[in-house]
């Protein structure tokens, strides 16, 4: 995904706080898509996975992902895989690499994913 004329600025993240990238044009689409419906839960979640990307008390709305879906694979780096509910069906799904300091997002949407149905 290349920025141009018009398109946020994200703040570079400060000591202590990780990078908040997409992985692919599909989940930056997706998260323009959640960030509409709902505006301040897209930001929460945000501000989450900046300063808190793998909790040690996970909650129902904020946990890591089982079986299958528990990792993912990217830029050649495994990492744990990690859900938000931002909304009822809206969900985010990031990878959090340790090594590089960010998280990856992987999947932002208003609907539930479908790959869950498969796990």
């Amino acid at each position: 995904m290349t920025t141009g004329r018009g398109d946020r600025a994200a703040p570079p993240a400060p000591a202590g706080h990780w990078e908040v990238r997409f992985a692919d044009a599909a989940s930056a689409k997706g998260w323009e898509s959640l960030a509409q419906q709902a505006r301040e839960n897209t930001y929460r979640a945000w501000t989450t996975m900046r300063t808190d990307p793998r909790p040690t008390t996970e909650t129902p709305r904020h946990h890591r992902l089982k079986g299958g879906l528990a990792h993912g694979t990217h830029r050649g780096q495994t990492c744990e895989q990690w859900q938000i509910e931002v909304t009822g069906g809206g969900r985010i799904w990031y990878l959090a690499d340790t090594s590089r300091g960010t998280c990856w997002i992987t999947f932002a949407g208003t609907g539930h994913p479908r790959a869950t149905d498969r796990h």
